[in-house]
């Protein structure tokens, strides 16, 4: 799983969790009911944000959840999931998406890909996954390629980038595919008037999922040679955070102007965690509560956003990249091959590890990771301080005036 909002279980209220863990395993189970069991390895966390838009847009009915049997994901536990068109679209992005990611592996010779066999399996699994998101897409009335166009020319662009060209330039091809995504669910709802908004909010989703995968990573491409945006372009740690800061604030404003039928778990997921997303990408407080585990912020934010020396993204003289020189310490982990990837994945699910692990590493990124029901090491929930980042909303339903 992958993505970049990955809201803390304690600034979600045990309805919005559900309702969060609900999208979530609908995104799963749709992908499973609609394209065979592999499909599932695409579930994201950011896929599942399409299905929450299309259901605040529309009038609460009885059709929306259904109970799902028990899974390794949630210890064994059956549970409600969401079904349904929205979660139906989502699963059609995430599948296209996700193939473009594996040709990109491909054409890297990542891991195991670098064999011809397995290069060639993986070329087969992707376009399946492209046909198979072109059908469900069609089914839905959405045109999957908008989002091919956009992977195409994100090859074109990359290979043209260089010091001096502009960071959104290279943005570009992923905001289209998220505007267009985020605009087809007012078309799901019957609200064709949210579309524009939306497509807003989509625009600049694409670029900070762009900007913070490229700032995660930013070392780690370093230490392998990889292409990175930041590094290409030559933009500093500065221009990107302003560029993630103003993001966030344009989607609250498109937010603002479209047609919810009840925005509150849209809300939190879009106003308060990509706050979140963007602070924990760049080494600043993550969770609003504190707390000495590593996703809770426990580091002192420097200039920017940049962390204290020895944190993940510090830089070290003579390396502009922020990788430590040989000798000097522990280089980032490779991340592993797409079908490795799958391999572990299939072990973290079977020994419910991604579910109730306090940390793991991620299949493909080797990542540490949070389990989704782990105990955090904190006693309390600063809720006023979320509260902050939306001027008083009060969707945390914490009982404070703020």
């Amino acid at each position: 799983m992958f993505g970049i909002v990955r809201p803390c279980s304690h600034r979600l209220t045990e309805g919005l969790k559900t309702e969060w863990m609900a999208h979530l395993c609908g995104l799963c189970l749709a992908l499973r009911s609609d394209h065979g069991q592999l499909a599932r390895v695409v579930t994201n966390y950011d896929g599942l944000i399409v299905s929450v838009l299309t259901e605040a847009q529309v009038e609460s009915s009885t059709g929306r959840r259904r109970t799902a049997g028990p899974c390794p994901l949630r210890a064994m536990r059956t549970a409600p999931v969401a079904q349904g068109e929205g979660a139906r679209l989502a699963a059609a992005v995430s599948l296209v998406l996700a193939s473009a990611k594996v040709r990109d592996h491909v054409a890297d010779r990542d891991g195991l890909l670098k064999r011809r066999p397995v290069a060639l399996a993986a070329r087969k699994v992707a376009a399946s996954w492209d046909r198979a998101g072109a059908r469900t897409g069609a089914s839905l009335g959405f045109d999957t390629a908008v989002l091919v166009d956009a992977v195409d020319r994100q090859t074109a662009i990359e290979a043209l980038a260089g010091p001096g060209t502009s960071l959104l330039t290279v943005t570009e091809p992923t905001e289209t595919a998220t505007a267009a995504a985020f605009a087809h669910t007012a078309v799901l709802a019957g609200r064709p008037h949210n579309a524009e908004p939306l497509a807003e909010a989509g625009r600049l989703f694409g670029r900070l999922a762009h900007l913070l995968d490229a700032v995660e990573d930013r070392a780690a491409d370093a230490a392998s040679g990889a292409w990175n945006p930041l590094t290409a372009t030559g933009t500093d740690l500065a221009e990107a955070r302003r560029l993630a800061d103003d993001a966030v604030h344009g989607i609250r404003l498109a937010l603002r102007e479209v047609d919810f039928v009840d925005s509150r778990l849209a809300h939190v997921l879009l106003a308060h965690e990509l706050k979140q997303s963007v602070n924990r990408s760049f080494g600043t407080a993550g969770c609003a509560h504190g707390g000495d585990h590593p996703a809770h912020g426990s580091h002192q934010p420097g200039p920017y956003g940049s962390p204290p020396p020895g944190g993940p993204y510090a830089p070290v003289p003579g390396n502009p990249y922020g990788s430590p020189p040989q000798g000097e310490g522990p280089r980032p982990p490779a991340p592993r091959g797409f079908l490795a990837g799958c391999g572990v994945f299939a072990g973290l699910c079977c020994t419910c590890q991604m579910c109730c692990a306090k940390e793991y590493e991620g299949p493909w990124s080797r990542r540490k990771r949070e389990g989704f029901f782990r105990d955090c090491d904190c006693d309390c929930c600063d809720c006023c301080d979320a509260c902050q980042m939306c001027d008083g909303c009060g969707c945390c339903d914490c009982g404070c005036d703020c």
